[in-house]
């Protein structure tokens, strides 16, 4: 597929020609637009709600402000609520700083582990698991 049928493609798809696809070698613009239409705007495991929520925490942890406005609006679009993508930005200041409390004080990856998988064992013992 040649850039000028991914053009129409994506016009036809997204009502426009991306500005970032302007960008991308000619070598690569299929790849690119096929990992787009597959993973991004197509159906996967992942319902589209949550992989634009996914995509605003990974967004807001990187700071990238393009990702911001793109998977807020996205998760808009698939029905988050304003409740949901607060919580989702939230949830990955949370996870940012345990990732800095542990990977800064060496805690023991081993010992970290075993503990995970006592927990986890625990709480299905204890029937949190499915919720």
């Amino acid at each position: 597929m040649g850039r000028q049928d991914i053009d129409r493609e994506m016009k036809e798809t997204m009502g426009a020609v991306l500005v970032a696809f302007d960008r991308i070698p000619d070598e690569l613009v299929t790849p690119e637009w096929d990992l787009m239409k597959r993973l991004q705007l197509g159906e996967t495991l992942i319902p589209a709600k949550y992989k634009e929520l996914i995509g605003l925490a990974v967004s807001a942890v990187s700071r990238c402000r393009y990702g911001i406005l793109l998977h807020t609006e996205g998760a808009r679009l698939h029905g988050a609520s304003d409740g949901e993508i607060a919580e989702a930005v939230h949830y990955a200041k949370v996870e940012l700083g345990w990732s800095i409390q542990l990977a800064g004080l060496q805690v023991d990856y081993e010992a970290f582990a075993r503990e995970v998988e006592r927990t986890v064992a625990f709480r299905v013992k204890n029937g949190v698991e499915g919720t």
